[in-house]
């Protein structure tokens, strides 16, 4: 537990009510993170700021055990000043822990009013909590890796994301979290990597990469070399002629390169694209081959 516990509202900092449900915590938390992420916000020192309180609140309300500790010790009522319900104050901190060293950073509360009733007793070594957060990424820091700086419990911890990680990865980081009380261990560090959409790519598995590519009906017909965009630029890829709708050719070690070094393929599907605008020309040229055309019929296996 910490100090800082009994002096901020975390459930005012992501905007949720008290007995919001653990997917609506999280909700909250990814919206704000988005909209204040310093990669969309570079220069302005408020929304930087902001970022690490509404971090703060998820380390805190996006654990289940620290959530239940929290709200325990807040329902107590041991506030820094301020009323509680019907207008009755707050038990002060530093009235109840006044020269036992209550003033620190971090502190136990419940072992010193057990020093305030006389129930003394001997110190017991307790390993600190893990902690949990959540970081951003475009999608090319995730494909790249990169050195993530994070705040926790007041300090930087530098997390090292590893190249090819995926949307929803969860890295621990050992020996980071919550410090222990009487020379008990720390606690670890799990951080929840969020990858923002490609605007053209999507992943598909761990190492592959899918592209959708619009081609013409001559270009499906007849066949043709089209280039494609691939993480390195692009590359020509050859349409056999009579390609289908929604052919899926591979591309090999265009795909993504995970922290072994392995690299995954660019799977492109076809997609073909009807013309929605006619010459007079062309609709002739059409009404053709369609009148002169071979006599095959699309929906014979349907019995139409």
């Amino acid at each position: 537990m910490r100090k800082e516990w009994l002096e901020r509202n975390y459930y005012e900092i992501l905007g949720v009510e008290k007995d919001a449900s653990d997917k609506a915590i999280k909700k909250a938390f990814r919206t704000l993170a988005q909209q204040n992420h310093p990669d969309a916000n570079q220069g302005d020192a408020t929304a930087e700021t902001r970022f690490k309180d509404i971090n703060e609140a998820y380390d805190v309300l996006g654990n289940k055990e620290t959530r239940a500790e929290y709200d325990k010790v807040r329902d107590m009522g041991y506030f820094v000043g301020g009323q509680g319900q019907g207008g009755q104050p707050y038990v002060r901190v530093e009235d109840l822990l006044g020269g036992m060293g209550g003033g620190g950073s971090q502190f136990d509360l419940f072992s010193g009013l057990s020093d305030i009733f006389g129930r003394q007793s001997a110190p017991r070594r307790t390993p600190g909590q893990d902690v949990t957060t959540q970081v951003g990424l475009t999608f090319h820091q995730a494909i790249s890796g990169v050195n993530h700086q994070l705040s926790i419990n007041g300090n930087t911890v530098k997390v090292k994301i590893p190249r090819g990680v995926a949307d929803g990865t969860r890295i621990r980081v050992k020996g980071k979290g919550a410090a222990g009380t009487s020379g008990g261990p720390p606690g670890d560090l799990f951080v929840t990597v969020n990858v923002a959409a490609h605007p053209l790519f999507e992943r598909s598995g761990k190492r592959d990469m899918r592209l959708t590519a619009p081609i013409t009906f001559v270009e499906a017909a007849l066949g043709a070399d089209i280039s494609v965009p691939t993480l390195e630029g692009n590359v020509k890829l050859r349409i056999p002629a009579g390609t289908p709708h929604g052919k899926t050719f591979r591309v090999a070690g265009r795909g993504v390169t995970d922290s072994k070094g392995t690299t995954g393929d660019l799977l492109v599907a076809v997609e073909i694209a009807v013309p929605t605008q006619l010459t007079d020309e062309q609709k002739e040229l059409l009404e053709k081959f369609r009148d002169n055309g071979p006599e095959e019929n699309p929906r014979a296996h349907l019995g139409a």
